[in-house]
């Protein structure tokens, strides 16, 4: 998850590293690949594979797992953070390929969409059934409208303090 959550932090960056004088973005995105790279391939890629063969194995151990209803809601939440990893990767090739079309904006609102399907998986696990899932849906819901209202709401401050913002 680290991973997940630090790496849409290195594309904001460097996206608005196209700010600056050209000499300065080439010393950056040259910087931002190696990083971007050893922080991919090292780190979030192979913590992935883990974390699928654990999970594989768990559910060999306790098959019974799998009649629960909460666990084939929290293995749609898994599935779609590695769908979520893997558009990060593309996003990551675009950026290093100098043809990303995501605006700093954009890319704070996709870092947000980790934290809320992690939110989503933690609380199923905790609370199960004992939550309505009405009201569970209804807090997902309100956690994503808020995360958005704080990136306008950055936006709009970075915006008075003088800063280009896209």
């Amino acid at each position: 998850m680290a991973g997940l959550f630090y790496m849409p932090r290195l594309f904001v960056y460097h996206t608005e590293a196209k700010q600056k004088s050209d000499l300065e973005y080439q010393v950056l995105h040259k910087q931002f690949i190696t990083m971007e790279n050893r922080l991919w391939w090292v780190i979030t890629t192979p913590s992935m594979y883990l974390v699928v063969l654990s999970a594989l194995v768990m559910l060999y151990v306790s098959p019974g797992l799998l009649s629960m209803g909460w666990m084939h809601v929290k293995l749609s939440f898994v599935v779609l953070l590695i769908i979520y990893h893997f558009i990060s990767q593309k996003i990551m090739y675009k950026l290093r390929d100098g043809v990303s079309t995501w605006t700093s904006t954009q890319l704070r609102l996709w870092n947000e969409v980790s934290t809320i399907i992690l939110f989503a998986i933690v609380f199923l696990v905790v609370l199960k059934s004992a939550l309505g899932w009405v009201v569970a849906v209804a807090g997902l819901v309100g956690l994503a409208v808020l995360l958005m209202i704080l990136v306008k709401l950055y936006k709009r401050y970075r915006k008075s303090k003088g800063e280009q913002v896209d």
